[in-house]
């Protein structure tokens, strides 16, 4: 089949073989080769990724400890399925994150993608508890196979046509900026924890409740980061029920936010955690790690599959915690991402339609606005931004329709932030300048 060489025939031939269903488009990036924070397209533009490939590639595009890994792994063995056998490489993985969890005593099932570790987690509670009832955030996002798209509490669209998991109930998220109480921060009762008593008492009984599924940051939902004492206060209810609690670690796991797991920040331990995207450094893995106990839960292929624990993605995502690790990238990823917020919070006072800035380490959201006071969510405006940001070379997205998205590699250069910081105003200042024209509304799709 003859190789394209334009970026208009690729974009075209994709629109003939892919269902809409498998993928969203932000810009016509045809990318061809990167390295660490830079991209390039196939016709040699070059652009400076500002999503980590949608938060995979903490330790940088094609980071060279992971190629080499990657290499030297598939010149000895490519796969050996560790359902029948004992390769190596996926025991020496599993050991090292049972060494850097955020708990003691753990087991570790490794998958292909966060959708099936979020799945497993969901069985793994239940069979460990003998509940059914699973308890999720709205706005959550958990991935797209059956059980994560029915804990997703994002989109209910895909769920009203195909079906969903029964017995799951949703519980509003803390989203000081956009309370869902009508509170202001400071001036709360943490309503929305006295939101979970009250269902308990009224609707779902609490001690029929499996599991609590939670994302210590909601990426999806516009990087929402909660109350400092948040986490503690619920694990506390939690814990008067025997509730389990799993932590989706999959988009702000693995130092993204200053420390190897977001939920660290919050002084609790979970139960269960599930990680994904940066795990493989653009390989397909996952990993669920859970108490002993809870792990022990299932029988034999209770959540297996023929490609689990595959000995490359294995060895590469052993070369991404070392590099982690060698590089001192947690520390980077805080100094770095304090940076980027100042910065940000800088070009708010400067930009009326920047409404808020949060966010942990390199995990960071810029909630656009029409009006800073009704907090009118600015759609229109966060798709030109994303537009004219691709005109510039940076390669951006927007979460929840108006949330710019800004996840660089943990390994990104001090100037290339620097100057991706500068495009991006640049767009910003573009589009309430009125220079970016309404037909960019018709080329950026977005979710």
């Amino acid at each position: 089949m003859e190789h394209p060489t334009r970026k208009e025939e690729v974009i075209e031939r994709y629109s003939r073989i892919f269902p809409k269903a498998v993928r969203v488009t932000y810009a016509p990036l045809v990318i061809t080769k990167a390295q660490n924070a830079r991209v390039w397209d196939i016709e040699g533009r070059e652009y400076i990724d500002f999503l980590s490939d949608a938060a995979v590639q903490n330790v940088g595009h094609n980071n060279p400890r992971v190629v080499e890994a990657i290499k030297e792994q598939v010149e000895r063995l490519i796969h050996f399925t560790f359902i029948y056998g004992f390769p190596v490489e996926p025991l020496l993985l599993a050991e090292k994150l049972a060494e850097i969890a955020p708990m003691e005593g753990v087991k570790v099932s490794l998958g292909m993608t966060g959708s099936d570790a979020n799945d497993g987690a969901i069985k793994f509670a239940r069979a460990y508890t003998g509940r059914r009832t699973v308890l999720s955030y709205l706005r959550s996002y958990y991935g797209s196979t059956y059980g994560a798209m029915s804990i997703t509490g994002l989109d209910f669209e895909v769920r009203a046509k195909v079906g969903q998991l029964s017995d799951v109930h949703f519980i509003p998220y803390p989203n000081c900026y956009r309370c869902p109480f009508k509170k202001e921060p400071g001036k709360c009762r943490m309503e929305c924890l006295e939101y979970l008593k009250e269902k308990f008492e009224g609707e779902v009984h609490a001690d029929g409740v499996a599991v609590l599924l939670a994302e210590p940051i909601q990426g999806d939902a516009g990087m929402v980061v909660p109350p400092k004492d948040y986490f503690r206060k619920l694990k506390k209810i939690l814990d008067e029920h025997s509730i389990l609690l799993a932590v989706d670690e999959v988009q702000s796991g693995l130092g993204r936010t200053g420390k190897w797991f977001a939920i660290e920040h919050f002084g609790i331990e979970p139960d269960i955690v599930t990680l994904a995207k940066p795990l493989g450094g653009g390989l397909p893995i996952s990993a669920i790690i859970g108490r002993e106990e809870i792990m022990e839960s299932l029988p034999p292929l209770g959540h297996a599959f023929t490609l689990s624990g595959n000995p490359v993605a294995s060895r590469a995502a052993l070369a991404v915690i070392e590099e982690i690790e060698e590089k001192k990238l947690l520390r980077r990823a805080e100094k770095f991402g304090k940076y980027a917020k100042k910065r940000l919070e800088k070009m708010r006072e400067e930009h009326e339609l920047i409404g808020d800035v949060r966010g942990l380490g390199l995990m960071l959201g810029v909630d656009l606005v029409k009006d800073r006071e009704s907090r009118e969510r600015a759609y229109e405006e966060a798709r030109k931004i994303v537009w004219r940001a691709y005109e510039l070379g940076l390669v951006l997205a927007f979460l929840q329709g108006n949330v710019l998205r800004i996840q660089p590699p943990l390994t990104i250069e001090k100037e290339v932030l620097e100057e991706g910081l500068n495009r991006l105003e640049k767009a910003i200042a573009d589009v309430e300048e009125g220079k970016v024209p309404d037909h960019a509304l018709s080329k950026v799709q977005g979710w």
